[in-house]
């Protein structure tokens, strides 16, 4: 027992004395091998489970020390693959991962991002299961939550590498026929209400979900072919047509994440939410690169005409006579306003430095589309861009 605590200080115990010192902020660093040790005792010890997430709770609540934090979730991930069952069983607990975790979200700690995006990712992770029965019902209602409220969850690197390889894939064989964009309104129910799919209910869903799948896809490739200032025309069209459609359909998506009561199905439709998203905030993330390289290049074009030569002045020119004490007689001024009246002192044109106009910025537009024509025509138009392939983008 650590000097001076008592029975009911969680560092006491000798996993949490262990876990303080491991996570303390004047450590500066992971020091992997106490992990590996601490872990142990998790894994041997009777108490091991509870005392080590009694501690790891302690060390991250109200705790405002942005070192403390990151140790500790450095911690919390390595005991996370390396202890059993029992210790998972407790950490994805709501009692942990809403009053400890989420806590941490909030404003007042000034988290930096990549800490707050690790804390989403763990959420995002356990919430799709472990091997040995782990009970992840808690976590996922967390996650389910967060995700109503609008919280967007950074990708896995399993999901980047994947969506790259996909990418890949669309770019060097796109699809001849890209099916029309579903509308996933067949199954909602009124809100705050809860259905069961039937079988019909759930193929159909399933169809519909992979033809959002294949509109993120097209989206991720033409994010992927085009670079913000010398984008495609027709690319852009296609993308805003498609970013509008998935706006509406993420809408959807929640809306059937509240209602459906199916294990299988709502692993689904988060993961298609989840890719849905990240091509939307692409997309956004684009538009916006779009509007910052335009107002450089109009600032550009307004510093070239300031600074613009103007006429050359008629005092520039030395009409006088070489010799001092003569007065040049009229025939010699009217010779030499003949030979000036050939010379052009307008100034030079100046260089459109890009003739790109600016794009409104593309709104969240929640409506249905007004009919099914409308998709079609959308992916009428990207089998016409992928027929065109290299000659569009040399064209820009």
């Amino acid at each position: 027992m650590a000097f001076g605590k008592s029975h009911r200080d969680p560092f006491a115990t000798s996993v949490g004395h262990l876990i303080e010192k491991a996570t303390f902020a004047g450590v500066q660093t992971e020091d992997w091998g106490q992990f590996l040790h601490i872990c142990d005792i998790i894994n041997t010890a009777s108490d091991g489970p509870k005392d080590a997430v009694k501690a790891l709770k302690k060390r991250i609540s109200k705790n405002y020390n942005h070192k403390e934090i990151e140790l500790t979730l450095s911690l919390i991930d390595m005991c996370m693959q390396n202890c059993g069952p029992s210790f998972q069983s407790l950490i994805v607990k709501k009692e942990f991962v809403k009053d400890s975790l989420v806590k941490l979200l909030q404003p007042r700690y000034t988290l930096p991002l990549n800490i707050q995006n690790r804390i989403l990712n763990f959420i995002k992770t356990w919430s799709q299961g472990f091997p040995g029965g782990v009970d992840v019902s808690e976590v996922k209602d967390v996650y389910l939550d967060l995700l109503k409220k609008g919280v967007h969850f950074p990708p896995s690197e399993a999901e980047v590498e994947a969506a790259e390889q996909e990418t890949a894939q669309v770019s060097s064989n796109p699809p001849t026929s890209v099916p029309t964009a579903p509308a996933l309104s067949s199954v909602i129910a009124p809100k705050n209400a809860t259905i069961t799919l039937v079988p019909e209910q759930i193929g159909k869903l399933h169809s519909e979900l992979d033809m959002v799948k294949m509109n993120v896809k097209v989206m991720s490739a033409i994010l992927m072919e085009n670079i913000p200032g010398s984008e495609n025309p027709e690319d852009m069209e296609l993308l805003q047509k498609l970013y509008k459609t998935g706006r509406e359909m993420q809408d959807r998506i929640m809306d059937l994440l509240v209602v459906v009561e199916n294990e299988d199905v709502t692993i689904e439709l988060i993961q298609v939410n989840e890719d849905l998203n990240n091509a939307i905030l692409g997309y956004e993330r684009f538009t916006r690169n779009q509007q910052r390289i335009l107002e450089q290049n109009n600032q550009r074009e307004d510093t070239n005409a300031a600074t613009e030569p103007s006429a050359p002045s008629c005092d520039l020119l030395d009409l006088s006579p070489s010799t001092p004490n003569h007065r040049a007689t009229l025939e010699e001024v009217n010779a030499m306003n003949a030979q000036l009246s050939h010379l052009s002192f307008s100034s030079p044109t100046p260089v459109i430095m890009n003739s790109l106009q600016p794009s409104p910025r593309p709104q969240m537009d929640l409506l249905a589309l007004e009919n099914t024509d409308t998709a079609i025509a959308i992916y009428e138009e990207i089998d016409v861009h992928h027929r065109k392939g290299t000659q569009n983008h040399s064209d820009c």
